[in-house]
């Protein structure tokens, strides 16, 4: 995962950037429910004392005289209104309003009152928001005049100043200690973040400490789980590159062991054709020269296509097997006819799709078809056959020629080997690049008598991603 640009790339700032948000984030859900708790509380003990009010002016409702008296209780009003620290109205009346004391137009409850349950609504009074606590009973005696049972309502409205600061005051209070908490937690976030960055830098430094030649693999000891992932990556790269440093030593190795005996070569036959004075002679030795050339040349192309192959990054393309094995037959024809070689081609008549390197493909059978035509011989048959199977696409050489013994054929494909029977020059490396090449595709070659045990075939069987069923041509 690639972090974005503005982050810097530092996993320290992304986690202050996920982090810092998220407990803000808190900090205000926080906030809100304190609101929330903060006004259930005040109006939950408000409400008391407004009930109370209620119920000692219920208390004092007389019918004796045949309508309804009330003698208020000043001393409590006077002492509730101190403690409300606003303004104080009351509402004494009959359901159906014939009879009415106190403030008249105070906000009636917003649904129907149910005799000895209190109702606790807001409203606005002369232009203020109140809290108004509404009561019902019914009548122990019907006023006079009025008949069956009739119930009176009682009101008490107080502003919500005392409230307001009471709220406050628990608001402030929540969010004095959840500041003091999310300065705590981001310090101690801070501390842990750089804590547990210490393994990494410590990784850094181990790295950065390493000399340039050192390729071992780095210690997982004392690493945390969740680097451990981190240091086996790397491990898998410092192998990689030990192996292509392996490589290019082994090569470097090959080609100065390869190389030193064919140039001293040249360098002895120019030596010996500037004293020759012969014509026919020069001649002969300038056909020498050429020949060592030529298989000098052929010989460092070999290497540079096994190193190509042992190290360069993977370049697939989608290719059809039967047209790549068409290319090479006709290319490599002329040569065979020259030699007295028949070359055939056996293919599906169908197109066989897969994923390959068409270059080093293509330089690998060459190699294959080259070696066959020519150890085989005049008189020799040699074929280039393309198959499949479920996941695998095949390119075989078969040809009648001498072959290798049994004792050789296990070291068919080691570089540099070349059989005991084999009379003409060589590298010793096209079965070698035609071996790596087969492994970069993720298949493998195998080589085997060929049919009838004569002659030699080698099989270089490909990883494909599919090839559908096709008759032989």
């Amino acid at each position: 995962m690639k972090l974005p640009r503005w982050l810097g790339g530092s996993i320290r700032r992304m986690l202050l950037v996920v982090l810092v948000p998220g407990m803000l984030l808190v900090f205000s859900a926080e906030l809100w429910l304190a609101w929330r708790t903060a006004s259930e509380a005040a109006d939950a003990a408000y409400d008391r004392s407004l009930l109370g009010a209620v119920k000692s002016i219920d208390s004092s409702i007389s019918t004796a005289s045949g309508g309804l008296g009330v003698e208020l209780p000043y001393r409590m009003l006077e002492f509730f209104e101190l403690t409300a620290n606003g303004q104080v109205y009351y509402r004494v009346a009959t359901e159906d309003g014939l009879v009415e004391i106190g403030s008249s137009d105070l906000p009636l409850p917003p649904s129907p009152l149910q005799s000895g349950k209190p109702q606790f609504h807001e409203g606005v009074y002369f232009g203020e928001p109140v809290r108004v606590g509404s009561y019902a009973r019914e009548l122990a005696a019907p006023l006079a005049g009025q008949p069956g049972p009739q119930r009176v309502v009682i009101q008490v409205a107080e502003t919500l100043e005392a409230r307001s600061d009471f709220r406050r005051g628990l608001v402030l209070q929540s969010v004095a200690r959840d500041f003091l908490l999310v300065a705590v937690a981001s310090t101690l976030f801070g501390l842990a973040i750089a804590w547990a960055m210490r393994p990494l830098a410590r990784l850094r430094q181990d790295v950065e400490a390493r000399p340039p030649q050192d390729l071992t693999p780095m210690d997982s000891a004392g690493v945390p789980a969740e680097v451990l992932p981190l240091v086996g990556a790397i491990n898998h790269h410092i192998g990689r590159n030990r192996e292509q440093a392996e490589a290019r030593r082994r090569f470097i190795d090959d080609a100065s062991h390869q190389l030193r005996t064919p140039l001293t070569t040249l360098a002895t036959q120019v030596a010996f054709a500037q004293r020759e004075e012969d014509p026919a002679a020069l001649r002969e030795v300038m056909d020498n020269i050429r020949q060592q050339l030529d298989e000098t040349i052929r010989q460092t192309n070999q290497m540079l296509s096994l190193a190509k192959a042992d190290s360069a990054a993977p370049e697939p393309e989608l290719l059809d097997a039967v047209v790549l094995a068409e290319d090479l037959v006709r290319r490599w024809w002329p040569m065979a006819r020259e030699q007295g070689v028949d070359l055939g081609l056996h293919a599906p008549m169908a197109t066989l799709p897969f994923h390959g390197e068409p270059g080093l493909l293509k330089e690998a059978l060459s190699n294959l078809l080259h070696n066959a035509i020519r150890h085989g011989g005049t008189g020799c048959h040699v074929t280039l056959a393309v198959g499949h199977s479920e996941d695998r696409v095949r390119f075989s050489v078969v040809d009648n020629g001498p072959g290798l013994p049994p004792d050789e054929l296990a070291r068919a494909g080691e570089r540099f080997f070349r059989g005991r029977q084999g009379p003409l020059p060589g590298s010793g490396l096209g079965l070698a690049i035609a071996r790596t090449v087969a492994q970069r595709h993720g298949g493998e070659m195998r080589v085997s008598a060929g049919p009838e045990g004569r002659g030699l075939e080698v099989t270089m069987a490909l990883a494909s991603a599919g090839a559908p069923a096709a008759s032989a041509g």
